[in-house]
Parts: C-alpha cells; structure tokens; sequence
C-alpha cells in the first residue's frame, strides 16, 4: 500500500492541476468573446466622469405644419436611490446604477417658443424596467407635467391646464415603455424587443396629441446596414411610426430619428439630425467662459 501512495499522490496531483487549466483556458476563451469586451468598453467611456451631449437640427411637425428647433440629448450614468426615486448624493451599496437620457426640444410656433423635456431612468441592468420618467412641456399657453414611478405597478401622475388633458392619477401593469427603449440602445442594441409588442409610447407624443395614456399594439424591428443600426415602432392605432439610427459600433450614439403621423388628416414628420457629439462634465461648467463649449455643440 505504502508503495501506491507516492502513485496516487501523483495522479491527483496531476488531474487538478490538468483541471485548473482548463478551468483557466475557459476564462481566457470566455475572455475573447464579445460581450466582457463590449462589458470593459462600456465602462471606460460610460464611468469616466462625463457626459455625453450630442446637438441636432431639428424639423418639428405640430399644428399642421413643421417648425424649425434644437434638439439636445443627454445621456450620463448616476447613482440613483430605487426607494425614493431620486439621484443619490452618496455613494452606498443600495444605490442602483442607471443611465439617464435628458432629451430636450426647443422650436417656436408663430410667435410662441415651446421647450420640451424628458428624462428617463434606466438600470444598467436590462432585466429590470426604467425606474422613473418625466414629461414636462412649457409654451406660452401653460405647462404640462408627467411623472411615471416604477412600484409594485407603474404610476404615473399627470398635470394639464387643458380640460381634455385634465389632471389625472393612473396605474398601469408593466410593459414595454418606448422612452426606455433609446437607453436600451445604447446599452445593448441586440436585446431591443422586436415583433408584435404592446407598448407605452412616448409621454412627449401622448401628452401633445392629447391621446390616452395606456398600452398601444405596435411593431417593432431591428435592421443594421453598413453604417447604422436602425430601430423602428409602428403604432396602427395611432398611425405612427417612430424610427431610430444609431452608429452600428459601440456606444451606438443616436444619429438621427424621424417621428411621422397625421397631424389634421395630413402625414407630418418630425426630424433630428446629428450636429456634433461632445463628452463633458457640464455640470462644472457653469461659467461665462464656459459658453464656447455650448458653441461647439451649434448652440
């Protein structure tokens, strides 16, 4: 027996040390696939201090004609607290780490400017639904204010001067919301949902179109051509359709999008596209000098 043991010793010896390295080769194969890559760039550009600021022209359809503004979409990750709903001004192991998109529209109507708002908040993580939308809308007639909460339920409070856009509480299951959808793609373009879906569309469109907010049918697709990743929704219902073009490589900036439906029994289309694209830290940059960065951006 003693004459055995130096045999079995060796033998175990040489099984985990053979199963240490294929253990190790799984991790460096594992390694060399796409998604840690794509897992390291994100982070090096999304966790790097800044923000990133991309201006367009915009072509905006309302009252039945198209209206020329600015567009501004800012996307930035924070830390943020899941209970209160609110960017936390500490770090602590509870906060939950989203990317926010603050998307702004400014365009005049004859004589009166509107300025539009929206800001969505989304986990990093796609298995869980955007935490919190806003909707605000200030024009010389009045404001209009929306707030999605995600809970048990959503639910949403919404605030109009407008008699059949009456201030409002609803609570609505989970589903698809299409202003989560463009900080889904950026996060991962191929795990957008596609094909037959239900939706809640956009609060800018809902509230501007006087239309009910609930869940609407609507078609999806993703298609790539050689420079963009083009994402679309159709709304029969609303007869709408709503198509996205980001850069077909990582961090998938937003190029362009075009809005279409009937406006006065007319097809109108709203338009943006890309100006320039400039990572930074704005909220530093509060100064007067400072303005030379709004101007690169052609603000």
């Amino acid at each position: 027996m003693k004459f055995y043991l130096p045999i079995i010793a060796s033998f175990l010896i040489l099984f985990f040390t053979n199963l240490a390295t294929k253990k190790e080769t799984s991790i460096l194969e594992y390694n060399k696939t796409s998604k840690p890559i794509k897992h390291t760039k994100f982070k090096e550009y999304w966790y790097q201090g800044k923000a990133e600021i991309t201006s367009y022209k915009l072509t905006q359809a309302r009252y039945g004609e198209i209206h020329e503004g600015i567009a501004v979409n800012i996307f930035v990750t924070e830390d943020f607290l899941p209970e209160k709903q609110v960017k936390a001004d500490y770090q602590d192991k509870k906060n939950v780490r989203i990317l926010k998109l603050n998307s702004t529209k400014k365009f005049t109507t004859g004589i009166y400017p509107y300025s539009l708002m929206t800001s969505t908040f989304s986990p990093i993580d796609l298995n869980k639904k955007a935490i919190k939308i806003s909707f605000s809308a200030q024009e010389w007639c009045g404001n209009t204010f929306v707030q999605l909460n995600n809970r048990k339920d959503f639910e949403i409070d919404f605030y109009s001067y407008f008699e059949s856009n009456r201030d409002r509480k609803l609570v609505l299951k989970k589903h698809v919301l299409e202003n989560e959808l463009w900080n889904q793609l950026r996060i991962s373009p191929e795990d957008m949902p596609i094909g037959s879906l239900e939706i809640i569309p956009s609060f800018e469109f809902l509230s501007l179109n006087h239309k009910e907010i609930k869940l609407y049918k609507a078609n999806a697709s993703l298609t790539r051509d050689p420079n963009f990743i083009i994402y679309s929704l159709n709304y029969p219902e609303l007869k709408r359709t709503l198509t996205i073009k980001s850069s077909k490589d990582f961090p998938y900036t937003i190029e362009s999008w075009e809005e279409s439906f009937h406006q006065k029994g007319k097809k109108r289309t709203s338009k943006a596209v890309k100006i320039k694209t400039i990572l930074s830290a704005y909220w530093n940059k509060n100064g007067v000098t400072d303005s030379n960065e709004r101007k690169g951006l052609g603000l």
